[in-house]
């Protein structure tokens, strides 16, 4: 399952045919992995361990999209629309 939805992710985000590791296709992971995180953590407040998991994973994603916006402002735009994160 986890698979499946990991190759739709980098399909919608993928740049070219073969691109599995552009900024774009990281971040469009992290931010799904965020996002399933976030619902296990508001039923599970205790769970330290993955509140560190979490927070590490919105820093690396945070990185990858500051590079993006210093290296292409444009695509930067366009990433931050299709993923929802700015309101």
């Amino acid at each position: 399952m986890e698979e499946v939805r990991k190759k739709e992710i980098t399909k919608e985000f993928q740049i070219h045919v073969k691109d599995t590791g552009s900024v774009d296709v990281q971040a469009a992971l992290l931010t799904s992995r965020i996002n399933e995180l976030t619902g296990h953590l508001q039923k599970h407040k205790k769970d330290i361990s993955s509140r560190r998991g979490l927070l590490k994973m919105v820093g690396k994603r945070r990185s990858l999209l500051d590079y993006l916006h210093r290296t292409d402002t444009e695509r930067y735009q366009k990433l931050i629309k299709k993923l929802n994160l700015r309101k």
